[in-house]
């Protein structure tokens, strides 16, 4: 196996997802003391990079399941989400007494298609970069891509649990998290959606 791509495949992944720390810190901030949470983020997050991998993959072998100009309107997914989030944030501080008996499932940290839809959203210009590297790379360099990439997802996910549960950033994520995630969400999907050039904006 050449040690050059793995280093390339690393450097790559690392580039285009360093955003994806904070999301992560900001998930396992909102599951921290539920049962399951981890599991849940972490199949997510390898349920919307897998959806990610594939397409890049059917679209350097020249099968367009996306097409680039729909990929823009994906900032819909975390933009929905993070209003989502705020809504129910904005429902606990209202009334926590009412709200008291659903808490559990309510604030039992993101369900995996959440965290899989924020992630694959927020992967639509990882899909552009990745598409001529996996085009020129050829099958055995392709695997060696996503073998890699696959393998950090995994260390993305510790680094966001590390850095959620260091006790200065615990602390300012449980204060403030259930403000920061909608924010966050909000804010990249509306990223997504004028970046790209959805609705004419």
């Amino acid at each position: 196996m050449d040690l050059g791509i793995i280093g390339q495949a690393a450097g790559l992944f690392a580039v285009t997802n360093i955003d994806d720390i904070l999301i992560l810190a900001l998930f396992f901030a909102q599951g921290a003391g539920h049962p399951g949470s981890t599991r849940r983020i972490m199949l997510g997050q390898y349920l919307g990079f897998a959806a990610i991998l594939a397409v890049a993959v059917a679209a350097a072998f020249g099968a367009t399941f996306l097409p680039e100009s729909a990929i823009p309107y994906l900032g819909l997914l975390p933009l929905a989400l993070g209003l989502k989030a705020a809504w129910q944030a904005w429902q606990n501080h209202r009334d926590d007494s009412s709200d008291d008996e659903e808490e559990p499932s309510k604030e039992g940290g993101p369900s995996p298609l959440e965290v899989a839809a924020v992630n694959f959203a927020n992967g639509g210009d990882n899909i552009g970069v990745y598409v001529p590297v996996f085009a020129t790379a050829g099958v055995g360099g392709m695997t060696v891509y996503a073998v890699v990439f696959l393998v950090l997802v995994a260390v993305w996910c510790f680094a966001g649990k590390f850095f959620a549960t260091r006790p200065v950033i615990a602390k300012a994520l449980s204060r403030w998290g259930h403000i920061l995630l909608p924010l966050v969400l909000i804010a990249i999907g509306l990223l997504i959606l004028i970046e790209g050039g959805a609705f004419g904006l």
